[in-house]
């Protein structure tokens, strides 16, 4: 059962808490309630029924509380303005209204605490719950502390949690000491600092403190799941009565953390709405001007009886069908069943593998852990003798894994755990690859070159000399991370933990949600810099291998590659060589040149393509190589089997594109892709070449060049939309 909570903030809105202290440009209400509203706005992202929110407001105008009785004194100004209770957007909005300073600094805080508690009690009667008050006040209004003791001693007899958490209150353990504080003020800081340490579960901090910790990423806790319940095999135990059988459960070790997903929905002008109901499964749609959209999807055929040469048909009607070179091969419901591996239950061992042998970068997935059975202590022995012995032999153990049946079968490999170090007897298991995984590249080797007549080089200008390697091994040992962060101690530790390294993506898009909840209409929040400070090298590291970098520089020759200038009217600027020498005269090319392009071939055609524009001089030469590329793409298409040499034209078109948007020619793209439409879509290229068109052109965004990529293009955004149709 998941975990009930019930939390109340005591949210001090007096008088003094409408002013800015210490340099700060907002005041105190508002500096408080950054706390506050990332507080509870994360309990309305995890959108849990069991996490109850109240909120009371100390010095308020108004005195609303069920305290506030005849016979009862020392409530006044403090109201109730949320009861405790499931906390939704709309709820939110509503509280956010009702935060503003008042104009009385009269109220007493621990009665607000007093009544903080009733509405726990009320709430919780005697039930399992996390209960939990949490405090806000800059301190300035009195307080009478002749009960505090009693009612830290309720507090403890109804196990809640005290948090009190000051505007500008000293903390010594943070570094904070506010200069000039008024004596009362420093006098209730004393009082309830008391109260909180009379607690038995209490906490007190400054305010300062608490904002600059938002920025820590929340990791959230995740209950263990169960993904096997059974027996771990080695043999048939239905077929040899000496096979090994071991009940044992599997769990999730660890899991892939994954960002919030966004619902698409309407914002209707001049309609409003809080709250849509989705009129399929009646769950309310929480939102502030939107409404949730269905979708609806409709299959039809070609049917020349039909109006419109089109007829609907139910997907009772329809049939699954797989793609078979150029033709397709359908197979009915009832043929559906041979499709899928046949597998049942079953966690078997296959075999034994030497430690030594495994390489880390087979690890295909998730790690899981596995243990014995709850209540089970034959299990608990026999996967016990199992891991001391794995471990003993120093191997691992390879198991066919299916955790129910039906399901696609897994090989795990078992790594034992044998309680050593961290107490904890299981094996973790871990997804290996298939055949069909494995993919086996080769690269030319880093230490020699390869001639065409097989001749070996060690020496060459595309391998690293000694002095370079020396060079690169210096600068690496000078950039070493290992012990470049210090410990508690102040001691040399690792540097960037696995423990304080966060998913910018994830965390800063959970930041901007909960921002955004809170305030609609203000920018987003920048990235917070613990997510982003170990995403450069250290300064400090950079400036003690300054020396290590200017040798290696200087050893790789490495030199500034001017950037590309682009000409007018299609023709960029000669690249010049860095040495400013004249090749032409070194050469003693002093005739004239007959001015000749070179041709493209079909095997090396984009580089050709590119050195050929970047050496153009004029606009002849440009439409000579675009014509060569076109008709390169062109017989790539017309000899292509099937659909084989189509991603080769594609990247051949796109790039003819890309460069032809860079030359400011972009007509003579718009008017061969228009002439090859027509013969794609017409046959005229050895057979059915409309996939081609549909699935490489229009869908890999190859289509005409519009004027919001290229000015001097002639076609505007909707006739490119529509030449794709």
């Amino acid at each position: 059962m998941a975990d009930k909570e019930a939390t109340v903030y005591v949210i001090d809105l007096g008088e003094s808490m409408a002013d800015c202290h210490n340099g700060r440009d907002e005041s105190d209400l508002d500096f408080g309630m950054r706390y506050i509203w990332d507080k509870i706005s994360t309990t309305v992202a995890a959108s849990r029924k069991t996490w109850n929110v109240g909120v009371v407001g100390l010095n308020t105008d108004e005195t609303d509380n069920n305290e506030n009785r005849s016979e009862y004194q020392g409530y006044e100004n403090i109201s109730v303005l949320q009861e405790l209770g499931p906390m939704t957007m709309t709820s939110l909005r509503a509280l956010k209204s009702k935060i503003e300073p008042s104009s009385t600094s009269s109220a007493d805080a621990i009665s607000a605490i007093v009544v903080a508690l009733r509405m726990i009690q009320t709430f919780t009667k005697k039930l399992k719950y996390k209960r939990k008050i949490i405090v806000v006040t800059n301190g300035e209004s009195p307080i009478d502390d002749d009960q505090s003791e009693e009612v830290a001693n309720m507090l403890n007899d109804v196990g809640i949690e005290l948090i009190v958490i000051g505007v500008d209150f000293d903390d010594a353990e943070y570094g904070f000491k506010e200069e000039d504080k008024s004596r009362h003020k420093e006098e209730n800081e004393k009082i309830l600092k008391t109260l909180v340490d009379h607690c038995e579960n209490g906490v007190f901090g400054t305010m300062a403190q608490a904002v600059e910790e938002l920025a820590i990423p929340r990791i959230k806790p995740v209950r263990p799941f169960k993904a096997y319940d059974g027996a771990l095999t080695l043999g048939d135990p239905q077929k040899y009565p000496s096979a090994l059988s071991i009940q044992v459960e599997r769990y999730f070790k660890t899991k892939r953390a994954t960002p919030p997903s966004a619902s698409n929905v309407a914002n209707p002008n001049g309609m409003p709405q809080t709250q849509v109901l989705d009129e399929d499964n009646g769950v309310p749609f929480s939102g502030v001007g939107v409404q949730s959209v269905k979708q609806m999807r409709t299959y039809r055929i070609d049917d020349s009886k039909a109006a419109g040469g089109k007829k609907d048909v139910d997907m009772e009607d329809l049939a699954k069908a797989y793609q078979y070179g150029r033709t397709v091969v359908p197979f009915g419901k009832s043929e559906e069943g041979y499709l899928k591996y046949d597998t049942t239950k079953s966690f078997t061992i296959i075999g034994f593998v030497p430690m030594s042998s495994y390489e880390p970068f087979l690890n295909m997935g998730e790690t899981g852990i596995i243990v014995a059975q709850k209540v089970n202590e034959e299990a608990e022995l026999g996967l016990s003798a199992l891991i001391h012995a794995l471990h003993e032999l120093e191997s691992y153990a390879v198991a066919r894994y299916v955790n129910k049946d039906k399901a696609p079968p897994q090989i795990l490999l078992l790594k034992p755990n044998p309680a050593i170090e961290d107490g904890i007897e299981c094996l973790y298991d871990i997804p290996l690859p298939f055949a069909e995984d494995v993919r086996s590249y080769q690269f030319p080797p880093l230490d020699k070159v390869l001639t065409i007549t097989g001749n070996v080089l060690t020496e060459h200008r595309l391998l690293p000399n000694n002095d370079l390697q020396k060079a690169m091994s210096d600068y690496v040992d000078a950039m070493d991370l290992t012990e470049l962060g210090q410990d508690d101690d102040g001691h040399p530790a690792e540097y960037a933990p696995i423990d304080d390294l966060y998913n910018p993506v994830i965390h800063h898009m959970n930041q901007a949600i909960r921002s955004r909840a809170v305030n609609p209409d203000a920018p987003l929040p920048p990235v917070a810099d613990i997510l982003t400070r170990f995403t450069h090298p250290p300064e400090s590291l950079i400036a003690k291998a300054k020396t290590e970098i200017d040798i290696l520089i200087n050893a790789a020759e490495v030199k500034k590659v001017p950037p590309k200038v682009q000409g007018k009217r299609g023709r960029k600027d000669t690249v010049k060589p860095l040495s400013g020498l004249d090749i032409d005269a070194l050469l003693g090319e002093t005739r004239p040149r007959t001015k000749k392009t070179p041709i493209i071939s079909t095997e090396n055609a984009i580089p050709e393509f590119k050195q050929i524009l970047e050496t153009a001089e004029d606009d002849e030469t440009i439409e000579t190589a675009a014509k060569q590329m076109g008709d390169i793409v062109r017989k790539l298409v017309s000899d292509s089997f099937a659909d084989v040499l189509y991603p080769r034209a594609a990247e051949n078109l796109r790039v003819m594109r890309e460069e032809l948007i860079s030359m400011e020619v972009p007509t003579l793209y718009n008017k061969y892709l228009t002439d090859l439409k027509e013969s794609l879509l017409s046959g005229e290229l050895n057979g059915d070449r409309r996939e081609m068109w549909f699935r490489w052109v229009v869908g890999g965004r190859l289509g005409l060049i519009t004027q919001d990529e290229s000015e001097v293009s002639e076609v505007r955004e909707t006739e490119a939309k529509a030449f794709l149709k």
